[in-house]
């Protein structure tokens, strides 16, 4: 497909790489009728829902977790098996927010009751499920055990963090913030954990993030923060499967545990996310810098779209 060779490449004039199979079925997407041909009306909707999006994105910044207790407090992922300082992405985010117009910018925070779950000095006022690997006696700071509920609740034990109004849940005093930004606030219910910025662990209560980027007709997001491997990884994957086309900061993140970073990124890559540093971020935003794999995702979600969108759409006059 030509539209695909023009539309696939960066800045500098690379063309990306499309594999045969993934431009068939781009192209399937597209041929409503199934008569090899992509007509006018296939070609208006291909414009206006596919094309348009990927020369024109509409983006969102979300910063996950940088608070104290993360990075110097404690839950510092310096004293974890990674050994990562948490201190070094602070740099690099704010020269994004200070050189990129993001048309939104979010900023998460953890925000616990004191008596909240995962603290593993809490471990003792909950009844553990008798499927638990360990019990309140036995189970250490980053074991996982199983609390009584309908389900049990699978739990990893944390220490006494980012406890709200505490220094330790605030945002870093280095980390810029925007005055057109939103905060959103997770993890406040006592009896459930919340790693990603959609929803809780037990996808029982939705933030109001997705409203929010449905209502501002956000299309890629940028991804950032602490931890690598924990609540940025449970937000990017919930924002691929939530439809959108996602962006993974590697430079502008740090975790726990090498082993599940990895895990991370291996799920990225294989649902068409992409992991980019700091430096590639404008033109993507810009839309000068347009990969495949977002491309291909947006199209597949495009496939699923009721075909009365297309009805409405066919036989109307687009200005292109």
């Amino acid at each position: 497909m030509l539209i695909c060779r023009a539309l696939f490449r960066n800045d500098k004039g690379h063309i990306y790489v499309v594999s045969d199979e993934k431009l068939e079925q781009i192209f399937e997407v597209f041929d409503k009728n199934e008569d090899g041909y992509i007509d006018r009306d296939e070609f208006h909707f291909c414009w206006n829902h596919w094309i348009k999006t990927i020369v024109r994105p509409i983006s969102a910044f979300l910063v996950v977790d940088v608070q104290n207790d993360f990075i110097s407090g404690s839950l510092s992922i310096s004293n974890c098996s990674a050994q990562h300082n948490g201190n070094e992405i602070i740099e690099p985010i704010n020269q994004l927010l200070d050189s990129i117009d993001f048309d939104m910018v979010f900023y998460s925070l953890d925000w616990h009751p004191s008596d909240h779950i995962s603290f593993i000095d809490n471990i003792k006022t909950r009844p553990l499920h008798e499927s638990s690997p360990l019990d309140a006696e036995s189970a250490k700071v980053f074991d996982t055990v199983i609390f009584d509920g309908t389900p049990p609740i699978r739990q990893r034990l944390w220490p006494r963090h980012c406890v709200q109004d505490s220094w330790g849940a605030e945002l870093h005093k280095d980390l810029k913030i925007l005055d057109n930004s939103v905060k959103l606030y997770k993890g406040t219910n006592p009896e459930i954990d919340s790693y990603s910025l959609f929803h809780d662990n037990q996808n029982i209560s939705e933030t109001t993030l997705n409203a929010q980027l449905r209502a501002k007709g956000i299309t890629d997001i940028f991804v950032c923060g602490l931890a690598y491997d924990i609540c940025v990884g449970a937000t990017v994957v919930d924002a691929i499967s939530s439809g959108y086309r996602t962006i993974l900061l590697d430079d502008c993140c740090r975790g726990v545990d090498l082993k599940d970073i990895e895990s991370v990124k291996e799920t990225v890559l294989s649902t068409n996310g992409v992991i980019i540093n700091a430096k590639q971020v404008k033109a993507m935003v810009e839309g000068r810098d347009r990969r495949p794999e977002l491309g291909y995702k947006l199209a597949m979600e495009l496939k699923n779209v009721n075909s009365a969108l297309y009805q409405r759409i066919k036989g109307r006059t687009t200005n292109l």
